[in-house]
């Protein structure tokens, strides 16, 4: 694809993330938007995947470690065929089967149940595991928050991952630099998260989380890597494509009120005109 059209394609995905958090009144925009770009990179570019056969033994394997972020998730995978948009409008409602956090056991192309922070990572080491004693060429993806990584559970399995040689890993962090609480500095500091990763034996890479040239080299790169883990930091803004959202921690769990949501969509709107036209 031309970078236009993965803009244009990131730009719908979040316009459906909005929709699906205003209507369920309910959901995580904030970190679904700063990812937006990277999930977008990985479905419709990076990953050997095919939305009609979501269970094909040598599919590469996703991980949302930072489960919370469904409204990205979910929009990416319809956008990308693996079930119709209009199943969005259920997102966290009992008659639907997107729930707020992903459940592999009813979302065509979820293949693992995460949300609590930390599990996600752990669980894309022992796919990788399992892709070398299996003697599989699947690669295994993993997308990480900055304030996931605060959770103990995701250096162990670092740990793992470098002992292991897992060179067909590669985890992505979203370096948006808030959570809930705050400033990732302010609660819980972690950089520099280079100098960890690469303390940690990992390959690492940093990249501009929203240049999808940049992405697509960055995965290039982790490609050719051998013997070793590849952590890509990814640098993002919070809510990335909405003004008044951009960089605000409060918007990390938050849906908008009408009048905000009128606000959001008329930015979010322009975004897909403007990219379809160009």
């Amino acid at each position: 694809m031309t970078n236009r059209e993965l803009e244009l394609t990131a730009a719908k995905g979040r316009r459906l993330g909005m929709e699906m958090v205003f209507r369920a009144a309910s959901g995580h925009i904030g970190g679904s938007l700063s990812s937006m770009d990277i999930l977008t990179e990985l479905y419709f570019e990076e990953m050997r995947i095919d939305p009609a056969a979501p269970r094909a033994e040598r599919r590469d394997r996703f991980v949302m470690s930072k489960g919370h972020c469904t409204p990205a998730l979910y929009s990416v995978l319809a956008l990308r065929g693996y079930f119709p948009e209009k199943e969005l409008e259920l997102f966290r409602s009992i008659e639907g089967h997107l729930s707020g956090h992903p459940d592999m056991n009813y979302v065509p192309g979820v293949d693992m149940s995460t949300g609590s922070l930390g599990q996600g990572i752990s669980a894309a080491v022992g796919m990788a595991i399992a892709g070398k004693l299996d003697r599989m060429d699947y690669r295994v993806y993993a997308l990480l928050g900055d304030g996931e990584i605060e959770e103990g559970q995701v250096w162990e399995a670092a740990m793992s991952a470098a002992k292991y040689k897992l060179d067909n890993l590669c985890a992505i962090v979203d370096v948006n630099g808030l959570q809930i609480d705050g400033r990732t500095a302010d609660v819980m500091p972690s950089e520099p998260l280079d100098a960890k990763f690469a303390a940690f034996n990992w390959h690492v890479i940093k990249v501009d989380g929203h240049d999808f040239d940049a992405l697509r080299a960055a995965f290039a790169q982790a490609r050719q890597n051998a013997g070793a883990p590849t952590a890509i930091l990814a640098k993002t803004v919070k809510s990335k494509g909405v003004s008044f959202m951009e960089n605000d921690p409060g918007w990390h769990g938050k849906a908008p009120n009408a009048e905000q949501y009128e606000r959001a969509m008329a930015e979010l709107n322009a975004a897909v005109e403007r990219l379809e036209v160009e």
